[in-house]
Order: C-alpha cells, then structure tokens, then sequence
C-alpha cells in the first residue's frame, strides 16, 4: 500500500524539468471484479497517477471488508475510496447506511482519502463519531449536473462543505459555455482550504488542466478514452504528454485554439511540443467558444496570451482586436491574436495566406510544363475559391498578390461576390462550380468545413468536375486525405493537403507566442504522428 506522504513532491521530476504544482492527477478505477479493478490500479501506476480513485460502486457483488482490504493492499498508489450513489451521478442504488458503512470500514482498512456527498455529510460524520485514522483525509462533493453557479454561490457552497468537517472541498458543475470555468478558478485561487473544483462536459476542459495553474488538489485522468468517469474528462496520456501537466505553474502562460468545432484540432499536439522543446513556459489549449467576446472578456488577464483562430470565428476575432495587422485587415479575418505585454492590446494577424499559398506555389512548381520563371507559379492562373468565409477570404487575397485571377464558389451568391469585389475576382455559386469550365489547368481551395470528420463521405464538387483542376487544395486536414483530396488525385490533379497550411503557418504562429525560433522539424514530425 503506498501514502502520498511517502512521495515527497521535490523528488517528483518529469520530462524536461521539475514537477511545478502540486495538483494530483488521479485515475478512476472502474471495474466489475476485485481482478479487474488491481489491473487497472497497476496500468494507473505505469501511465504516471499520483492516486487512483477506486469507483466501487461499479463493482458486482461488492463485499466491502473483503474486496477493500485486497484493493488498497495490493494498490501501489495512494486510494481514494468513492461508492457515489445513483442520486449524485453514480451506480450504487442500494440501502443508504449500508453505503456510509462500506465507506467508514475503508477508513478502517486503510483508504488514504474517501468522498461523502455533502447531502449526507453531516450525517456520516455523526455516524463515524469522529473516528478516523490521521493518515485519512475526507472529501466531501457536490456535483452540479446543470449548470455552473454564480461565483458567490459557488462560495457559498464551499463554506458549506468547510462547515460540515472537511478535510478537502470537492465541487463539480457542468459548462453551459467556456466562461463558466472562469468562476470555479476565482473561487479555487481564493480558497483556504485544499480544494477540487472541476467543470465537466467538453467546454470545461480547460478547468481540468488549468487547476494546476490555479491551485487545484487534484484532477482526474482517465486510463483510456472513453473510459470516464464524468462528462469531458482527459486521459492521463494526454494530461502528462500532450499538456505537459506538471510543468503547469501559477506564471504559465495560457494559448489555444479558438474554434466551434474544436475536437479535431491538432494545435494543442504541435505547439505543446513544441513549446516544451525550447522550454517554453507556456501551454495550449483547445478552446471551444460560442461567442469570442464574452471568451475574451472573461479570461482578460496577462496570463491568457495568444490564440489560433479557426471555423467560425475568424471574424469575429478580428472585431475584438485593438489593433489589426494591414493584410489581416484586408482580408477582413485574423488566425492569430497576441495579448501585447507591454500595454494587454489585443494585436490581430492573419497568417493563413501565408501557409497556404507558399504550399500551393511549391507543389506547383513541381509539376512538369509549368512556367514560373517571370515570378509566382500562380501568375495568371484561373484560382477558384470554395468559401467566402476568413479562410476564403485569406487565399483569395493571398493568390491575388500572387497574380492569379480568382474565382470565388460560394453557397450564398451575395457573400461571393462581395469577396469577389474585393480581389477584382468573378463569383459563381456553390451549384454552379459543377459545370464551370473556362479553362483547363485550374487551381481549386477548399476552404470551407465540407468533409471535415465524421462527415468524411462529404465533398463540395463532384469527381467528374476535377478532371479540369491541375492542382486541388482542401484546408480541410481530418482526416489529412479528404474525399476531395483523393478524387482529385484519381481525376490526374496534383493535391496539397491541409496540414501543409497548417504546418507553414504553425511556424509564424509559434514565433509570435514565444519570441524564439520555431523548431520546424519538430513541428512537421508532430503533425506527421498526429495526421
């Protein structure tokens, strides 16, 4: 059986530095049958938990003496004990004193910590009459399957769990928006006592590896995905490997990826690496937003420093921006915003042009009988844009600069030709692209989300139009070969996939967060492994 107290957090090094915080990482363990539960227990151990939590109401035929004493002997990690009744979000539907009792023999035999839900607190307390073992702690829960409270209620409840004897305060609510986490942090930097305060569900991601930054007793990490046990929990591989948790200290700076959706994003895998490579203290996060201003408003503090923009709110961003880069300006949408330390402007970029173009030129200049010794291999090609939105706008200008004449695809007529206008383009609609054919030996971007995973079957032009493309780009990058990619290849087209745009852009992006030079193989292997 080991104890937290035999694992002083000085000798706790990882990776490239010194463990930074003292926030757990503890795995739930759930699973049927005493063997089941001690080979997950093990696997916890080797993935790198500080703790497991033993989930015993999962388990058939619990015999509560019997199976704690062989869990918590044969656990090689410090054990929390939680046997969460059907009516706070677990399994147990059983005789209510029976359940206190299971709880207060895991004292007994040894559990380092158990929870007790605060409706029954102060009941199980008068039930133990003060009997616990000075190597036990107790945490008392509450869990907010709605909503997440005002902060004062927040507060408040807090105060009520302190009141009932806690040794430590667990609080979880549910993310209506990205905001909400903002209030568990006010509370959890605030709080006196050692206290957990996470926000379930996939829009309080960030409170569940944010809380080493601010504070937090502990988190949770799964042991695989899909293995939860509640709403928007990480695995332990990717608090450890992708986020780097215990680097995570109270002067990190915070980055991520703005976008609705956000769960594809490969972002968080390159620069998180890539950070930690010039030992960067910095982390980046995955940021499902609904509405960038309110994002921006709450999480206005020097520590939230620079984000990645992408569907939809490119616009947006930029209309939050203090001031705009000129190309991003003209093209009327930013993929990157820097918070300026010197005064916490918002400063807005636009680098997808960049990316994108520089990729398309180079694979053009690959092709057998193109001519591009008087400049930019797009000089006088026909450039057809699918997408009036802040990607669309940013490659219509960017092969403008380069000479091209473009052709703006749009679902809506308006919204093509008002881009149209702006690049001294033509504008057709989405139906008509099918049979629109001036020329052979086009260029086709794809810069809408069509095809994007699930909906790989999905592509915005028919196969049969390709066959008068020489080059199709899709900026679509999961998966990296599309629908579209690979008719276009079958068609004789050559095709640049999206992670090239990406991975261009990931350069610039990466000097502007940090000031250092980007590691660009690092960044390429990355998105390699990750494609």
């Amino acid at each position: 059986m080991a104890s937290l107290d035999s694992v002083p957090l000085s000798t706790l090094q990882v990776g490239y530095g010194a463990r930074r915080n003292s926030t757990l990482i503890c795995a739930p363990v759930m699973a049927e049958s005493v063997d089941q539960m001690v080979e997950q227990m093990r696997k916890a151990n080797q993935l790198g938990a500080d703790l497991v939590e033993l989930r015993v109401d999962f388990m058939k035929n619990f015999r509560p003496r019997h199976d704690l004493e062989i869990l918590i002997q044969y656990c090689p990690l410090p054990t929390l004990v939680t046997y969460r009744p059907v009516w706070e979000g677990g399994r147990y539907k059983g005789d209510e004193r029976k359940r206190q009792e299971a709880l207060r023999i895991a004292l007994e035999v040894g559990a380092d910590y158990i929870d007790v839900e605060l409706k029954v607190a102060h009941e199980f307390f008068d039930y133990i009459e003060g009997k616990k073992p000075d190597k036990s702690k107790i945490i008392v829960s509450s869990h907010n399957y709605q909503n997440t409270p005002p902060v004062e209620e927040i507060g408040d409840l807090v105060a009520r769990i302190q009141a009932t004897g806690a040794d430590i305060v667990k609080i979880a609510t549910t993310a209506l928006d990205i905001t909400d986490s903002a209030r568990v942090f006010q509370v959890l930097v605030h709080c006196q006592v050692p206290m957990i305060g996470l926000v379930m569900g996939e829009k309080g991601l960030i409170s569940r590896v944010l809380c080493a930054k601010f504070g937090g007793f502990l988190t949770f990490g799964s042991l695989e995905a899909g293995f939860i046990s509640a709403p928007g929990q990480p695995t332990l591989k990717e608090l450890l490997d992708l986020y780097n948790f215990r680097q995570i200290g109270y002067d990190t700076k915070v980055h991520g990826v703005i976008g609705n959706p956000i769960g594809h994003s490969k972002s968080p895998h390159i620069y998180n690496a890539a950070f930690k490579s010039v030992g960067f203290n910095g982390i980046y996060l995955p940021l499902l937003v609904d509405s960038v201003t309110s994002f921006l408003d709450t999480y206005s503090s020097p520590d939230f420093v620079g984000y990645s923009y992408t569907i939809p709110h490119k616009e947006a961003g930029l209309k939050c921006c203090d001031e705009v880069d000129p190309i991003a300006k003209a093209i009327g949408a930013i993929n990157c915003m820097i918070r300026r330390p010197t005064d916490g402007k918002l400063m807005g970029y636009n680098v997808d042009y960049l990316g994108a173009i520089s990729a398309i030129e180079e694979r053009l200049k690959g092709l057998k009988g193109t001519n591009h010794a008087s400049g930019s291999a797009l000089a006088g090609k026909l450039f057809v844009v699918i997408g009036a939105g802040g990607a669309g706008k940013a490659l219509a200008y960017g092969a403008k600069e380069e000479g091209a004449r473009v052709v703006v695809a749009n679902r809506t007529y308006d919204k093509a030709k008002e881009l149209a206008s702006k690049v001294g383009g033509g504008a057709i609609t989405l139906a008509e692209l099918e049979n629109f054919r001036p020329e052979d030996g086009m260029i086709l971007a794809n810069t809408t989300s069509v095809g994007m995973k699930p909906r790989v079957d999905d592509t915005p032009i028919p196969k049969k139009a390709l066959k008068h493309y020489s080059l199709v780009f899709d900026a679509v990058y999961t998966p990296k070969l599309t629908r579209l990619l690979r008719e276009a290849q079958e068609s004789g087209a050559a095709i640049v996939y999206g992670t090239e745009m990406l991975v261009n852009q990931a350069f610039v992006q990466f000097e502007r967060f940090t000031g250092f030079p980007a590691p660009k193989e690092l960044i390429r292997d990355v998105l390699a492994r990750n494609a």
